[in-house]
């Protein structure tokens, strides 16, 4: 028939050794795709934040009561299990479409030309990441939601969201050397803004495994400290870093910065201020779930701000391919 390629067993074979290979051999994407890609990513694993905080929130944590089957009998979640089973297969299901979409951003970033393998590792390293917390992921139900899996789930998961923002703006810039935008000391006031909001979410965590929202109806360990002392120290920690961020922007504006480290600073103020509210209204109405929901989809957005505001101090162009002139040509001849 007219159109149809004319697959050959080589074809068969080399797709099935390197199907990466073989994709980009056939085909190569735009600059653009390459960054739906990797923004595809990002938000899949800022997706995966709020439904899992939903899963806990509605106390459907141990829905699916083993791992990695639902029940010892069956795969998928049962009409017996109620609302709670769907909530938490459901959970389950999206780590699927977060693969697919951390899959396509490999692929994309593989098959780019020309090929660049700091992109390609970037969105090999969210693999693993995904599939190490896949698996944490089971040792939580295991352990029956033990607080301390629970908190090393979420940590897990930022460090993905971290990764897939490098890689968000990776696919936006060169392959060059980084050349620095302003000064050591920002760069060094930005690094203890970096690990203040660390801090934050490291206690953010704390938080959460001693409060009460356990993530079952069930009686559910957690973590024996007075949760209103660990709020009190992590309110605390948010301020710090509201007064860092604040800093930052005065001092970029001392020394009169690039537009993009201002606007990403100003960026990151303004999620901090929401991020702010939404923590102390939830504080003084005690925890409702929709606020609590809101505030780990406000944990995200501030992290993935944070390292944006990292990224933005420096800039990296494009490589330049070092083609030799005619002058060179001429000496190569000649030897």
């Amino acid at each position: 028939m007219d159109g149809v390629p004319n697959v050959t067993r080589a074809d068969v074979v080399a797709a099935v050794r390197n199907p990466l290979a073989f994709i980009a051999a056939r085909w190569t994407p735009t600059p653009r795709t390459v960054r739906r890609a990797a923004l595809a990513a990002l938000v899949m694993s800022v997706v995966i934040v709020v439904t899992g905080g939903a899963v806990r929130l509605t106390g459907s944590g141990l829905g699916c009561p083993t791992w990695p089957k639902c029940t010892d009998d069956s795969l998928t979640a049962t009409s017996a299990m109620g609302v709670h089973g769907a909530i938490e297969f459901g959970n389950r299901m999206l780590t699927y479409v977060l693969c697919a979409a951390v899959g396509w951003a490999i692929i994309a970033a593989r098959s780019e030309k020309p090929y660049r393998r700091s992109l390609t590792r970037l969105g090999w390293a969210q693999f693993w990441v995904v599939m190490s917390n896949a698996i944490l992921g089971g040792i939580v139900v295991l352990v029956g939601l033990n607080p301390y899996t629970v908190a090393a789930h979420f940590v897990a998961t930022s460090a993905l969201i971290a990764i897939a923002t490098v890689m968000w703006q990776r696919a936006r810039e060169g392959d060059g050397e980084p050349r620095p935008l302003v000064g050591k000391a920002v760069r060094q006031l930005v690094w203890f803004l970096v690990a203040a909001s660390v801090l934050l979410i490291l206690v953010g965590t704390v938080v959460t495994g001693a409060g009460p929202h356990a993530g079952d109806s069930s009686e559910v360990e957690r973590m024996p400290l007075d949760w209103e002392t660990v709020s009190k120290v992590h309110a605390v920690l948010a301020w710090i870093v509201v007064s860092l961020t604040f800093a930052l922007w005065f001092v970029l504006k001392a020394v009169d910065s690039p537009k993009v480290p201002l606007a990403r600073t100003r960026d990151l103020f303004l999620i901090l201020l929401a991020q702010g509210v939404i923590g102390y209204v939830q504080y003084f109405t005690d925890l409702p779930e929709i606020l609590v929901g809101l505030h780990m989809l406000g944990s995200a957005l501030v992290w993935i701000a944070v390292v944006r505001v990292h990224l933005s101090l420096r800039e990296r162009p494009e490589l330049v391919a070092d083609v030799p002139g005619p002058s060179s040509e001429a000496t190569l001849t000649r030897a």
